[in-house]
């Protein structure tokens, strides 16, 4: 390492895109106060966690940073030549959040933070230039950081409500196969009921006995009871001379029982025409089985789209808006609902229906609500099954969530470093690092706050949102 000034001129710095409007003495003064050093390809500059105590200038070269997450490593950003890193005026940041290795063989102009601080008390070009890079830096790591979010949060979302979405569309194409095969059938059905030459009186009576079977609840039936009732209707059957064992299945299900069967008997006079109504009753179950099944699966599919509406809001004004904080932690767990099925996790809630309407984004407020819910997804993971348990009430003039699971928890050496940008204790590509640091960053616009609690087996995250007295626009 040897000082800027025998490496460096100010015509130099000036071709690189931040400086070109810094005068020539300022960058003058920037080369004498800083240290000019060569890397090679591989060199690790910095680690994670290193005080940042200098302005780094990449004169040529390239430097990736990255973060080491559960033993694998993820990119945070490239630097690349022309581009300051490091220290920067005004910034919070104090310690390198991840690794700094050269990529190509690199050239680095650093100046110590003191001398830094020493320039913004004397030189505002040089000064205004560094805050700008600033300025760009926190916008375009927000950027970065939302979007990595999102797209963690979509991948997470999407994978449940394709499986919950492709259950119900399943059970639809299986029933519109089966309405399809039943109509095949009904032209023989048909057939078999007009040759059996019933009166008027007698297909009134039949209809009529037929319609109160089909209304009627059918009995719960144990095992045992299930093959009792099956054998009393196949003796009953075949003492009627009819021996078509693929009724009994469709009478049983329904809860026929041997006095129905006989009023139905009284009412028809020969075997075939008693034999024509039963296979006709057995069509009927099938068909209004097949019609509920359809019915039921159109429903979780228009449940699981009003969710998804409600989640994203995609079809009401983005800005803030007076909401129940209920529908949109419903509307979460509707569209994690597989997930937490599959890792076999109940969940209770216990809701102050009379809370008041709170002033959110809500858009940003179901981003909470995911992310502390999938976390204790995952912490419940390990256990094989979990217990989530959600509460809301009023705190005096706040409106109080606390999401509280049975997982592993969090050791309480890293608890005050649980809502750090990039943290993670999860595997690589199952997470950020920012689900928790977007959590607080949306707190902190609500004026709301958020802190955590745990010990093995107890997690509990509280949140709390200031209630706000509505106003009348005029």
């Amino acid at each position: 390492m040897t000082n800027g000034a025998n490496k460096v001129t100010p015509a130099q710095l000036r071709k690189l895109e931040p400086l070109a409007e810094v005068p020539e003495e300022q960058l003058q003064w920037l080369i004498e106060n800083s240290i000019y050093r060569e890397c090679k390809d591989g060199d690790i500059v910095f680690k994670a966690g290193d005080p940042i105590k200098s302005t780094d200038i990449l004169l040529k070269g390239k430097m990736r940073i990255y973060a080491k997450q559960n033993g694998n490593y993820r990119e945070i950003s490239q630097i690349e030549t022309g581009q300051i890193t490091g220290y920067l005026p005004f910034s919070r940041v104090k310690e390198a959040i991840g690794d700094g290795q050269c990529t190509e063989d690199a050239a680095i102009l650093s100046c110590p933070d003191d001398k830094i601080k020493e320039a913004t008390t004397r030189f505002y070009e040089l000064t205004e230039a560094l805050v700008h890079i600033m300025t760009s830096r926190v916008r375009e790591y927000t950027a970065l950081q939302q979007q990595n979010e999102k797209m963690i949060s979509l991948g997470k979302l999407s994978a449940g409500l394709a499986h919950e979405l492709n259950n119900p569309a399943s059970a639809i194409t299986r029933s519109a196969e089966s309405l399809q095969q039943q109509e095949h059938h009904a032209l023989p059905l048909i057939k078999s009921i007009t040759t059996a030459c019933l009166t008027g009186e007698q297909a009134t009576a039949v209809i009529d006995t037929v319609t109160a079977l089909l209304k009627r609840k059918a009995p719960h039936l144990t095992l045992m009871q299930r093959s009792d009732r099956e054998d009393e209707l196949q003796s009953w059957l075949q003492n009627k001379a009819i021996h078509d064992n693929t009724l009994i299945d469709a009478l049983v299900t329904n809860g026929v029982a041997i006095t129905d069967l006989d009023k139905l008997s009284d009412i028809t006079e020969t075997p075939q025409q008693l034999s024509a109504i039963l296979n006709w009753f057995a069509g009927l179950t099938v068909t209004n089985s097949i019609i509920n099944d359809i019915s039921e699966s159109s429903k979780q599919i228009s449940e699981l789209v009003n969710a998804v509406k409600t989640f994203t809001y995609m079809d009401q004004a983005t800005d803030r808006q007076f909401i129940d904080i209920h529908k949109g932690i419903i509307s979460t767990l509707t569209v994690l609902r597989y997930k937490m099925n599959k890792a076999n996790i109940a969940v209770t809630t216990d809701f102050d229906t009379s809370l008041p309407e709170i002033e959110v984004l809500p858009g940003e407020l179901n981003q909470v609500w995911t992310n502390l819910i999938d976390n204790a997804i995952d912490a419940m993971q390990p256990n094989g099954k979990g217990s989530l348990h959600i509460t809301t009430n009023r705190d005096h003039q706040f409106v109080q969530v606390k999401i509280a699971d049975d997982g592993t928890g969090i050791p309480e050496d890293i608890q005050n470093k649980v809502f750090d940008p990039f943290f993670s204790t999860k595997e690589m590509g199952k997470g950020t690092g920012l689900g928790l640091d977007l959590v607080m960053q949306v707190m902190h616009r609500h004026n709301g706050t958020v802190k955590v609690n745990s010990v093995p087996g107890e997690t509990v995250f509280t949140i709390c949102f200031p209630i706000k007295e509505k106003t009348n626009k005029h």
